[in-house]
């Protein structure tokens, strides 16, 4: 996920080409971000464990045990986040999303007092090139492609363990972390056939997210142009960088949340995604009231009945 640029638009061809190397640059090389809590910060017991992605990759994560519970769920992050979240109320994170006002922390350890509160076990990792785990692909951004990996690799761990591998799973999972569910389902669904359930925040296609940064930046006649420089250091074109596409294979029960103004994307995308599901077992929460993503980030720990719900309903 790309955060807008605050600039008047440039007035040569030899400027426009320039902006959008530097957007190429921004987004094919995401910043890490920092750990600044853990889970006993809220009073939590955890384990700090590693495990490798499918393509051996080290993975850093916690382990929150709930006595009694035979309840898994794994959780990732977004873009430029970790486990803890992002400290976007700091530089040089700040800047990331201050054009559209998204300057306050997240932090999602809150998020894994409520899940450990309501009886579940929670998984929760740093994807490859953020916070502490390794770097693969030369830390090139993907869309959530090569996360795709690291989620297979949470699964594969949590299978290796004797005590977890036999409790019922479900799969957390924000923007670029949801990306990564997707992606994955789609290419390997084979290691997804006991998934419970998806609860997926804010997945977001690359040519949505680049369309609404060009077009704040009153160049929305370039998109084509930034296509073609994002493929030529990532490999990869837009449209190959798309959840609406992956998620025609995905056959476990997904409830999908979004912030309906959002201004980093339109609700035509994330709708799309919705749409794709071919299942009946599905639900998308629209958040209202806000053009902040960060809200939709923060929207599990400040009205979470909904996503517990979800979760109750299916991983009884």
């Amino acid at each position: 996920m790309v955060d807008t640029l605050n600039h008047q638009k440039p007035v040569s061809e030899e400027q426009i080409a320039e902006q959008l190397k530097a957007i190429t640059r921004g987004w094919s090389h995401p910043l890490r971000s920092p750990i600044l809590r853990t889970p006993a910060d809220e009073g939590l017991d955890y384990e700090d464990v590693t495990f490798p992605s499918q393509d051996g990759v080290p993975l850093e994560a916690w382990f929150i045990p709930c006595a009694g519970s035979n309840r898994l769920v794994i959780a990732n992050h977004p873009m430029m986040f970790n486990r803890y979240g992002c400290p976007t109320h700091l530089e040089p994170w700040r800047s990331f999303g201050a054009a559209t006002g998204n300057t306050f922390e997240v932090d999602y350890v809150a998020d894994y007092r409520i899940l450990h509160e309501a009886g579940y076990n929670v998984l929760t990792y740093d994807e490859r090139d953020f916070g502490l785990s390794g770097s693969g692909n030369g830390g090139l951004n993907s869309g959530g492609r090569y996360q795709a990996r690291d989620v297979i690799g949470s699964l594969l761990y949590a299978r290796s363990r004797k005590d977890l591998k036999d409790m019922a799973i479900g799969l957390f999972s924000r923007c670029n972390g949801a990306n990564a569910n997707l992606y994955a389902i789609h290419t390997q669904p084979q290691f997804f056939e006991d998934v419970r359930r998806l609860v997926l925040c804010q997945p977001l296609s690359i040519r949505s997210v680049m369309t609404r940064e060009l077009e704040a930046m009153g160049l929305g006649d370039r998109v084509d142009q930034l296509d073609r420089e994002i493929q030529l250091v990532s490999s990869l074109t837009f449209d190959q960088m798309s959840p609406n596409t992956w998620a025609q294979s995905v056959n476990t029960p997904t409830f999908l949340y979004q912030v309906h103004d959002d201004v980093l994307t339109t609700p035509a995308d994330v709708q799309a995604t919705f749409d794709a599901i071919p299942i009946e077992q599905k639900k998308l929460h629209w958040i209202e009231g806000t053009t902040l993503r960060w809200d939709g980030y923060l929207e599990f720990q400040r009205r979470p009945e909904p996503m517990l719900a979800w979760l109750d309903e299916y991983m009884a």
